[in-house]
């Protein structure tokens, strides 16, 4: 045994070695160890205080993870004497530690067990641990009283389900530790530990009024530790503003008072500075009505906000109201200060607050404009810069109305402070201000600047590529070729007379900027070469083409001895989709080379970790690393390194399969292999795993109709991997915009598939997962409601803003859940019906006169569905939804209006002879809507053609239910529809088939109604309301034909058409 534990104290070593190749055998070898023999060796390291304080140190650490993501596995193994035998020791340990830093690490340990051993009621299931935890705050010994503090801070629900019990006792507890003037350390762990207790119980209301008078303690522990060189109370404070920031509202003004001071003083380092600031930033967003009340404070916070680091920029996209008015003030005085450092710090505030000041700033928009462009000739270059960073943020905030009503003084502007020759980094960011603008600018709006635009920037590229060339600066450089590429994103083809100019200077960069520290002007270069190409099209790329590709192909070629941070790669990845789009099929031939580089880049398994906030707080200067709290001092990280490029990768997977198709199918099943697992892609609400989930979501119908070719075994092989993981993923999916995805897809899936796709489990997992939703759907209407009943304070009209973006996305995930219907009954007719009926009376409610407009909405075109594909049975079901179909043919809502009308339409043309009473009540109820005064406006037009629509098809498909000599002139008098292309292929098909059968009454007496049939025909091909694909195309233009012979009879028509009207006929006569 003893020669097993010299062995394990040198793998201990050889875990913290420098060497990789050492550390990472050490690693293999410890996960080898079994569970009960790990939890011996280390805690046998952690005893021994004859070993080097690192291998104690790290065995502690290891000890400790072990506990946190291996408890069940390993715990219950042990024998209970061996269970009280590790309690015992570990607090034996803690009393015995001599080593402030090593007994941390075992009351870390300590904390982490006692947090398992709570079991599902809340009973401790170690109550020595709890003894130890009273007698150790009571004791003399300053460690101990440290050693019951830190397990308390680490684990605040120690006390399990006694905690009301002994509430008393921590209070009292707490409050002695805070009154310990001889230890500053006691005071700053008691502090920390309140804290803790109270953000483990931000839910319970009276708990927080209880422990209210405990915040002057903290409040003053924040003070004396930030002396101290200690910001963890600080960081406390923070937590507090941010997730109960109600608690401090009995002491909100020395909160603020105390925040304002510490931010103000220039003693204390910038980030503790930084820290006090965001207290008061944080609560701006968390309790704006509270913070109002105090605006004495906020107008002083903007005096202070310049002394900080100037390169430090304000996270204020919320702070609304609360803000602008001090930033207003700010601004406002900041012209006349000599000191340029105010002049900076307005700007800056200026540029934070956009988004969350929309509608203060919207208003006075022209006057912040004409203010801050003043300040792009200012004498100083920072103040300059800021300017222009004012500008391009304004210009992605404000988008596109700031491109419309400013584009002649920001554009001139801009281009101006890109001529500052002595002042780089003010060019650069004039250039990346020119690209927010142009980003978001309307074609329109741009063209007319082209040519001075073009003239502007390749001036500049030209003296920055000679600049770049004489004295390697590049700075300038990246961003111009950057803001090329984003005017040729936006003009398009009126791009195409200045492509020559930009080409040849472009290519040589690519060509001769190999160089390590030009990489990533190498990588915006090709970005930029790609996207000209793509905005002047494949007529005009295709002279530099091959010159292009073959750098590209270099490129590639080189790919293995790429550094995985290289910023070339993700540039490269996005390149060869837009070849693959300006080059369709002829794009094949480099998939070979172009997969294996993208498909390992799409593969990039990001590090994670389970981390205590001791852990986390070392890693917290890391970049690389984002973290979640999971509550009682844990935390969930992950290193961001690398995800930007996956996620562009699998976006990038699903360009090939989308434009290639068939020409893609070589690679569908690793591709497949890889996408599936990637919708359990998740981590908290991270904008880069929710772009992988998305493109892993969109890929997979895509595939499905990739792998079509290989035969019908192959595709179902295919759906078989998919299935199962797409249900599982529309039921757990946390992110609604995601969820969304998935469901989309699965319905474009089942459509793919068709019937006979789903079996048994599969409907019966569906089945719950729908009726879940439409419940939760409920469920947040009826707090919604209940919400909009109270008579809200300020405050709350925050959290209202929040239920009202609820509302978007549960009405989008309704229309989803609509489109997986529509799937089902499309695929699978009248036998799914059955099953839909556990869905029923869920639908019904929605269509309830009561529910919000969407609901209806939605659930009527659930009901047109199923009259769609499950007639004749979905009569059985018609006492359900036909009355409230035929009363919402005049609801107030277009939306309803349309799809009530939608649903007459198919009951006349697939709903059988039960549905013919019906149509004839719905005819005048839907002319009412057609004559209408307002019939034609751009809200109700789409419900109004439904219902001229609805009337042909009534005419068509149940003639004998209305009189259709009657009805047919006015019918023929609301035509073309041109809104809705759909429903106008199907008016334009029943007019073929009146002309054809020579119906008198739409020809009229000797043809006389012929040029109106031709307008209407004409009206159609202007608006692309003719679709050149569909068979009617082609009736339409025999009819045409059939007049041209009659000579006079044509030239009558013809003149009565417009010249757009008489080239619209040209065409269709052309392509038909």
């Amino acid at each position: 045994m003893a020669a097993e534990q010299h062995q394990f104290y040198l793998l201990l070593g050889n875990l913290l070695n420098p060497d990789n190749a050492v550390r990472k055998q050490a690693e293999e070898t410890y996960e080898n160890i079994p569970g009960q023999s790990k939890v011996t060796f280390l805690l046998q390291a952690v005893r021994n205080a004859a070993a080097a304080e690192e291998v104690r140190q790290m065995a502690a650490v290891l000890l400790r993870r072990l506990l946190s993501a291996s408890f069940e596995e390993v715990y219950p193994t042990l024998s209970p004497d061996v269970q009280t035998a590790i309690k015992s020791e570990l607090l034996l340990i803690i009393q015995m530690e001599t080593q402030s830093s090593m007994r941390k690490k075992i009351c870390d340990i300590v904390a982490e067990l006692a947090r398992n051993l709570i079991d599902e009621d809340g009973n401790n299931q170690w109550p020595e641990g709890l003894k130890f935890l009273f007698d150790s705050v009571s004791s003399q010994t300053v460690g101990l009283r440290e050693a019951a503090l830190h397990i308390f801070w680490n684990f605040p629900g120690i006390f399990g389900n006694q905690q009301q019990h002994y509430l008393e006792v921590i209070k009292r507890m707490l409050v002695q530790c805070m009154q310990d003037l001889e230890n500053p350390t006691i005071r700053t762990l008691s502090a920390r530990a309140a804290a803790a207790f109270v953000l483990a119980n931000e839910h319970n209301l009276p708990l927080l009024k209880h422990f209210a008078d405990l915040l002057p303690g903290i409040l003053q522990a924040v003070n004396d530790s930030c002396y101290q060189n200690d910001d963890s109370v600080l960081k406390s404070l923070v937590e507090i503003a941010d997730t109960v920031p109600k608690y401090l509202r009995p002491h909100l003004e020395p909160t603020l008072q105390l925040s304002l001071k510490l931010c103000a003083d220039t003693s204390l380092s910038n980030m503790q500075r930084q820290l006090a600031l965001e207290v008061i930033v944080t609560l701006s967003e968390t309790a704006a009505a509270m913070l109002r009340r105090h605006t004495n404070i906020v107008a002083q916070w903007a005096h202070t906000v310049p002394q900080l680091d100037c390169e430090w920029q304000l996270c204020g996209d919320h702070m609304e109201a609360t803000s602008w008015t001090p930033n207003r003030w700010a601004c406002g005085n900041m012209r006349g200060e000599a000191d340029w450092k105010y002049r900076h710090a307005g700007l800056m505030a200026l540029s934070a607050i956009g988004e969350g000041c929309h509608q203060q700033m919207e208003g006075i928009l022209n006057e912040i404009v004409n203010f801050v462009l003043l300040f792009l000739q200012d004498p100083h270059p920072r103040v300059r810069y800021a300017a222009c960073n004012a500008i391009g943020q304004m210009a992605t905030d404000f988008a596109p109305g700031f491109q419309k009503k400013f584009h002649e003084k920001v554009i001139a502007a801009l281009l101006q402070a890109m001529e500052d020759q002595g002042n780089q980094r003010v060019q650069a960011h004039a250039a990346a201000a020119l690209i927010n603008f142009t980003e978001d600018c309307p074609k329109s709006l741009l063209i007319p600047y082209l040519d001075n635009l073009v003239k502007h920037l390749h001036s500049t590229m030209v003296i920055k590529l000679q600049e770049l060339i004489q004295k390697g600066t590049k700075l300038v450089l990246e961003q111009v070729v950057t803001s090329i590429a984003s005017v040729a994103d936006t003009a398009e083809e009126k791009f195409v007379p200045y492509y020559d100019l930009f080409i040849p200077s472009l290519k040589h960069i690519v060509e001769n900027a190999v160089q390590k520290e030009l990489r990533l002007l190498r990588g915006k270069t090709i970005e930029c070469i790609s996207l000209i190409g793509l905005a002047v099209g494949k007529e005009k790329f295709m002279q530099d083409a091959s010159d292009v590709m073959q750098l590209l192909l270099k490129t590639q070629t080189d790919f293995s001895e790429l550094e995985d941070d290289d910023p070339q790669i993700s540039y490269m990845i996005s390149a060869w989709a837009r070849m693959c789009k300006i080059l369709g099929k002829e794009f094949q031939q480099y998939l070979p080379v172009v997969m294996g580089p993208l498909m390992k880049t799409a593969s990039i398994k990001p590090e994670v970790a389970l981390l205590d906030t001791q852990d986390m707080e070392n890693m917290s200067d890391d970049d690389a690393w984002e973290f979640v709290n999971l509550g009682d001092q844990q935390s969930f990280g992950i290193k961001t390194a690398g995800l930007e490029e996956k996620a562009t990768a699998c976006q990038m997977l699903v360009c090939y399969a989308k434009e290639l198709k068939e020409g893609f199918v070589d690679y569908t099943e690793q591709v497949v292999k890889l996408m599936v697992p990637l919708l359990k892609f998740y981590f908290h609400d991270d904008i880069l795993l929710i772009r992988v989930r998305v493109a892993a979501a969109e890929s997979m119908p895509l595939l499905l109709e990739c792998a079509r070719v290989r035969g019908p075994e192959y595709l179902t092989q295919m759906w078989h991997f998919m299935c199962d993981a797409l249900i599982k993923a529309i039921g757990t999916e946390p992110d609604s915009d995601v969820l969304s995805e998935i469901m989309h897809s699965f319905a474009k899936c089942i459509e793919v598939m068709g019937d006979g796709c789903l079996n048994n489990e599969h409907f019966e997992e569906l089945g719950g997962i729908l009726k879940a939703k439409l419940e939760e759907h409920f469920k947040n209407q009826e707090l919604r409601q209940g919400l909009s009943l109270l008579k809200l304070t300020n405050q709350q009209c925050s959290s209202n803003t929040i239920f009202l973006y609820q509302d978007d996305s549960d009405v989008y995930i309704l229309t989803k859940v609509s489109d997986i219907l529509h799937s089902v009954f499309s695929s699978y007719k009248g036998k799914v019906l059955p099953w839909f009926e556990q869905l029923l009376p869920l639908i019904v409610n929605l269509i309830c006169p009561h529910r919000p407009w969407p609901d209806r909405q939605w659930g009527l075109c659930i009901f047109d569905d199923v009259v769609e594909h499950c007639s004749p049975s979905s009569f059985k079901y018609a006492e359900y939804f036909l009355r409230p179909m035929l009363q919402s043919i005049c609801d107030n809502s277009a939306e309803v209006r349309q799809a009530a009308a939608y649903g007459v339409g198919v009951m006349a043309q697939f709903g059988g002879d039960s549905y013919r009473p019906f149509c004839t009540e719905a005819l005048p109820l839907l002319v009412r809507v057609i004559q209408s005064a307002d019939a034609k406006t751009k809200e109700n037009v789409n419900a109004t053609e439904n219902c001229i629509s609805a009337v042909g098809k009534i005419m068509k498909f149940k003639p004998d239910s209305v009189n259709v000599e009657e009805v047919l002139p006015h019918w023929l008098s609301w035509l073309p529809l041109h809104e809705d292309k759909e429903e106008a292929v199907h008016t334009f098909n029943y007019l073929c088939d009146l002309i054809e059968s020579n119906n008198p009454i739409v020809l009229g007496p000797n043809n006389t109604n012929l040029p109106r049939i031709f307008n209407i025909i004409a009206e159609g091909e202007i608006h692309e309301a003719i679709k050149h694909e569909d068979p009617c195309t082609k009736r339409l233009a025999n009819v045409l034909r059939q007049v041209q012979t009659s000579g006079g009879l044509w030239t009558e028509c013809i003149s009565q058409l417009s010249a757009d009207q008489q080239a619209a006929v040209q065409e269709l006569l052309r392509i038909a």
